[in-house]
């Protein structure tokens, strides 16, 4: 009689299944979400009045391109080495699991935030070239925030590891 006894590194790479999983499917739902606003305006360009607006194209262009650095910034903060390296002493593997799944959920909201706001400036504008522009750097953004399960395993080894392999003072 044989008994399957389950070991952490199974249970790791479970839930590293299961949070990848998650996390890649909410940044493709927001690509697809990002280029069917694309599409709206484009379907609804005739129906759209144009109004031009120039403080309010310049502050949906500035708007935009803050949201956009700042998702590169916010990535760089929370996938830093030492923040990263500081939860796996702390926390694991399932607290570095975690953060992964909620910076990558974060930074793909900032993406469907940009998109969102190309195709507002649309509705307001009349001018569907704001949705296009958002969108582009939507996806810029969501592809870039876009998690690969080679580099969450790499993470999570090497930082468990360097976990484990410090001594624990008491």
């Amino acid at each position: 009689e044989t008994t399957t006894v389950s070991t952490p590194s199974m249970d790791i790479q479970a839930e590293l299944n299961r949070r990848h999983r998650a996390a890649a499917t909410t940044v493709a739902g927001l690509i697809i979400a990002a280029i069917l606003l694309s599409i709206v305006a484009f379907l609804g360009k005739g129906y759209f009045t144009q109004q031009s607006n120039p403080p309010l194209e310049m502050a949906l262009m500035l708007v935009i391109l803050f949201l956009g650095l700042g998702a590169i910034v916010w990535r760089r903060t929370k996938f830093g080495r030492m923040r990263l390296q500081d939860i796996g002493s702390l926390e694991g593997p399932p607290g570095l699991l975690s953060t992964l799944e909620k910076t990558t959920i974060q930074l793909a909201f900032f993406g469907a935030t940009i998109a969102a706001i190309g195709f507002i400036g649309t509705l307001i504008t009349g001018n569907e070239g704001h949705t296009y522009r958002g969108t582009a750097i939507a996806l810029v953004v969501l592809i870039y925030s876009y998690p690969t399960k080679t580099s969450w395993n790499r993470l999570v080894n090497y930082f468990a590891d360097s976990a484990e392999a410090k001594p624990t003072s008491t």
